[in-house]
């Protein structure tokens, strides 16, 4: 019996120093000798939502569509100040950008031992999976939430992320929104201890084509991810009231193109202004010309 018993650990042995030399476990669910991992805690390296620091009226560079124009120039920025806007969540379709680290932990299913999903996280974020166990996407009724619904598959050593059921939310925050018709597709490329995130917003209700960004986290172990507690409180706007401009009486939409040297015809968003050729349409002003003080609309 302890002979038996001995060869049994010997061949037990064997076979997983095998699957080790192979690679086996190291990424489960991925294609044969990829053995990425996306697991840990990521640090940003530029965040895009600090350095970004939008003015109200900024929406160059986003390929809106006249809905989504006239959408995002209604918006005010009191609206933060209604109890329910005071601790919303970013979403999905923008809280990559980086306001505060990121922990990515993985879940392992206990008795085939391969990764069903992975759990990014920030601070400011409610819960995201992202499932890998080849589940369906819930039916176009089911309910929208701030991370929405994500499933995952191996295209090389890079994961696509396919998520839907997201609520509206900003894609630039000064009122430039995606509807909660919007899907987006996520790429996750790790490459040493750098992971590129590439997130395709597509939303043909506000958008005239997909929009398409990145952001780079460097790995950071052991940073931490703390907890986002927040109580709302009343800011003094009245009951009832949506603060919100009407079309066309936005005034800080004058004041953005007097910052830009944009003339009064020329468009402060859209697809028109993604590409260099819009530059050469704009006019000197003091802020072009690096005079700071010139900060009108902050």
């Amino acid at each position: 019996m302890r002979k038996t018993t001995r060869v049994h650990v010997v061949l037990l042995t064997t076979a997983l120093w095998a699957a080790a030399a192979a690679g086996i476990g190291l990424a489960q669910n991925a294609p044969p000798g990829v053995t990425t991992d996306f697991s840990g805690e990521w640090t940003v390296v530029r965040s895009l939502d600090n350095t970004e620091n939008p003015w109200v009226g900024d929406f160059f560079g986003l390929p809106l569509n006249a809905n989504g124009l006239a959408r995002a120039e209604t918006w005010d920025a009191s609206l933060l100040s209604l109890p329910e806007y005071q601790c919303r969540p970013h979403g999905w379709a923008y809280i990559y950008r980086g306001p505060t680290q990121l922990r990515i932990s993985k879940e392992v299913d206990p008795f085939s031992r391969e990764i069903v999903a992975y759990q990014p996280e920030w601070h400011q974020s409610t819960n995201m999976p992202v499932y890998l166990d080849g589940r369906e996407h819930p039916p176009a009724e089911a309910a929208h939430s701030w991370g929405g619904f994500s499933t995952a598959s191996w295209e090389g050593d890079m994961l696509r992320i396919e998520t839907s059921h997201l609520k509206e939310d900003y894609i630039r925050r000064d009122g430039a929104m995606a509807t909660d018709e919007a899907d987006v597709t996520t790429w996750w490329i790790r490459r040493g201890d750098i992971l590129t995130w590439v997130n395709i917003i597509h939303d043909p209700t506000y958008l005239s084509e997909p929009l398409i960004r990145s952001a780079e986290y460097r790995l950071t172990v052991n940073s931490l991810v703390p907890p986002h507690p927040c109580t709302s409180v009343y800011e003094g706007l009245e009951k009832g009231k949506v603060p919100h401009f009407l079309l066309g009486e936005n005034p800080f939409l004058k004041e953005i193109r007097a910052r830009y040297g944009v003339a009064a015809g020329s468009p402060t968003g859209g697809p028109d202004t993604m590409y260099p050729e819009f530059e050469q349409t704009l006019h000197d002003s003091g802020w072009s010309a690096g005079d700071r003080a010139s900060n009108v609309g902050r």
